[in-house]
């Protein structure tokens, strides 16, 4: 279980690496051995006998052997081209048998060397999260504005010499409470929102008098299609606002991002 671990650290932190158990080793699973690998051999006393068979052969196929053992002076330590020594003073076990503080030992030596690795390669959290798309992490790094955005049809905009009404209609038809106000080249220059309308409301201002332009928000907020969703929740966060305008590179209008279109992907 020790051996699994440390393969599995490993290779989600950017090292490749399989667990191999030595009695399935010497009746076959030698064969996914190279001249390039590093062999890790774990035993507390450095004297298990299907560990002992083996290393001689992943010598002999040019492989660097590194024996983590409890024992300076065993077969397996001679054996190898690197010895770590993980042994301990006392298991936690009462009766001192069960392997208990050897186990957590080597897992920390273990632990120690992926980390290593990771920081001599210079793995970064886009690297560890191209490993483990399913988790959360994988989600906030690996999911792009333009992965959850509203496009197309779906975008709320009308033009500014549109009338507050029919703005309010757009809304309406598009669900996300708010309009964006675009040029003849579907640039983004204002917009509108629900709040801005329960504002109005509040005023008891006449709506038929104003056009959307007279109302809206000019300068809106705006987040790039190609930016990671969660620069798009620190946005929201930092403006206290629901909604973000979605820009291409030439500042064309390409979506429209709602608070809970992020929530759905489980970026927040």
């Amino acid at each position: 279980h020790i051996g699994r671990k440390i393969a599995a650290t490993l290779a989600s932190t950017g090292t490749p690496s399989l667990f191999m158990h030595p009695a399935e080793a010497a009746h076959g699973d030698l064969g996914m051995v190279t001249p390039n690998d590093v062999f890790i051999a774990i035993s507390n006393s450095g004297e298990t006998a299907e560990l002992l068979a083996i290393v001689p052969i992943v010598k002999r196929m040019g492989a660097v052997i590194i024996a983590m053992t409890g024992n300076d002076e065993s077969s397996l330590a001679e054996l190898a081209t690197v010895h770590l020594n993980v042994g301990v003073d006392k298991e936690a076990c009462t009766l001192n048998l069960a392997p208990t503080a050897s186990t957590t030992a080597t897992l920390a030596m273990g632990d120690a060397l992926a980390v290593s690795l990771l920081d001599a390669r210079g793995f970064m959290e886009e690297d560890f999260a191209r490993s483990h798309p399913g988790g959360a992490l994988g989600r906030r790094l690996l999911t792009h504005v333009r992965d959850v955005m509203r496009s197309g049809d779906a975008i709320p905009a009308v033009r500014p010499d549109v009338s507050l009404s029919a703005a309010l209609m757009e809304i309406t038809r598009k669900g996300m409470a708010m309009t964006a106000v675009v040029d003849e080249h579907f640039h983004p220059i204002g917009v509108f929102t629900d709040g801005d309308l329960r504002r109005l409301l509040e005023r008891g201002q006449d709506f038929s008098q104003f056009s959307i332009a007279d109302v809206m928000h000019a300068n809106p907020r705006t987040v790039n299609q190609d930016q990671l969703a969660v620069d798009a929740v620190q946005l929201m966060e930092e403006f206290r606002i629901n909604q973000l305008l979605v820009t291409d590179a030439q500042g064309v209008l390409t979506g429209a991002l709602h608070i809970h279109d992020l929530t759905r992907a489980k970026v927040i």
